[in-house]
């Protein structure tokens, strides 16, 4: 009898309306920024900031060492070239070695070849750096959007991916410039130590650094879990495959505006270069709102909103003569390119075991290398035959 009326108190408790306030409202949502989360954070911020330190000083470097504009070119085709070959590579390196070693083989890829600079100039110096670097720069990013992905809840990853891209935007803003300047006005020794240091420095976070799950912090395997066939199998999968096409085709159109914009006829200095910062701003804004609003109400309803506002960013530079316009164009094309970009990764990954974050993140490192570099490529092809309203709209038309 005792026993029967304590289960009846403890029913009675469980049907009270407090008990039931207590145990049926909305669960708290679970904390973003946690120390692994921002040692990938503060990782990526470092090698974002050494590869553009050095992106237009390297080039500069090799025309003072006599080897005109073709060595020049030659310099930064060799670091895009291994930093392309690098993602393809990531996904065995990954499987074999495990995340945290192939991100501190990457960063000191990075960091530790461009002391080699102040040594007397040589071309063949200048591209063994680039090549080395290409490759640390290659393999560091995928490791760190795979732990990105790692370090955040699930139900926060369209968020996390967001935050990650507004703090990979401030080193391509701001490091890309200093670059240069402190090259012309401090000399080649301190921009090339800042850029070396920027790059080394992360490895103190690398004990912090998330492992994704099925993936053994020395490399290997867990047991529930195993990759997906690389990147190659991966490349065989619609579910992976068909975002990052999507994703590439907006890529084009961003190496297309970053290349082209300020040589179209008609468009000044200052509207080229307002235009550009207004695109840098208006992606990594509408990439943050967009992880935000993926992840409470699915992300895959932002993919075709996203592309549409870009298309129409794209096709309004056919009035590429009206500022107005070209402003207005580029600030649409910057919020479709900022949602394409927090969408298709964050499904990328949705698609993805957990031990199969680093082959989404080469993928979709890939489709915005390739798109990146060969947009202005065909579109150079393109616009000597069409000009620039029909080239432009065209490029439209591809996304």
């Amino acid at each position: 009898l005792a026993r029967t009326v304590s289960d009846m108190s403890t029913m009675t408790q469980a049907l009270s309306p407090a008990h039931a306030t207590r145990h049926t409202g909305p669960a708290a949502r679970p904390r973003l920024v946690s120390a692994r989360f921002a040692a990938a954070l503060l990782s990526s911020f470092g090698a974002l900031t050494s590869f553009y330190l050095l992106l237009s000083v390297t080039p500069m470097y090799a025309m003072s060492a006599g080897a005109g504009s073709a060595g020049a070119g030659l310099v930064t085709g060799s670091l895009m070239l291994t930093t392309v070959l690098a993602e393809f590579a990531s996904p065995r390196l990954l499987g074999r070695f495990g995340y945290r070693t192939v991100f501190a083989g990457g960063a000191l890829l990075l960091g530790g070849p461009a002391p080699a600079l102040l040594l007397p100039h040589s071309m063949a110096t200048i591209i063994a750096v680039s090549i080395a670097r290409g490759i640390g720069f290659g393999l560091a990013t995928v490791v760190l959007g795979a732990l990105v992905a790692a370090s955040v809840p699930a139900e926060r990853r369209g968020e996390g991916i967001g935050l990650a891209g507004v703090v990979a935007c401030v080193p391509a803003i701001v490091a890309l410039p200093s670059g240069v300047w402190l090259a012309q006005n401090t000399g080649y020794v301190v921009v090339i130590a800042i850029t070396a240091i920027s790059a080394l420095a992360p490895l103190a976070a690398t004990p912090w650094l998330a492992n994704p799950a099925g993936q053994q912090a020395d490399g290997g395997h867990g047991e529930t879990e195993t990759a997906p066939n690389g990147l190659l199998g991966s490349l065989r999968t619609g579910g992976m495959l068909r975002p990052g096409l999507v994703f590439a085709a907006t890529t084009v159109a961003a190496g297309v505006v970053a290349s082209f914009l300020p040589l179209a006829a008609g468009v000044s200095a200052g509207v080229a270069t307002l235009g550009l910062f207004a695109q840098a701003v208006t992606a990594t804004a509408s990439r943050w709102w967009a992880g935000r609003r993926g992840d409470r109400h699915g992300h895959a309803g932002l993919l075709i909103p996203g592309l549409l506002i870009a298309a129409a960013g794209m096709a309004s530079l056919i009035w590429v003569s009206a500022p107005v316009v070209v402003i207005a164009g580029m600030c649409l094309f910057g919020i479709g390119f900022g949602i394409a970009q927090n969408v298709t990764f964050a499904l990328m990954l949705d698609r993805a075991p957990a031990s199969g974050y680093g082959t989404a993140s080469a993928l979709w490192n890939l489709a915005y290398d390739a798109g990146y570099g060969t947009g202005p490529i065909v579109f150079g092809v393109f616009v000597a035959h069409t000009g620039y309203p029909a080239a432009f709209a065209l490029t439209g038309l591809l996304i």
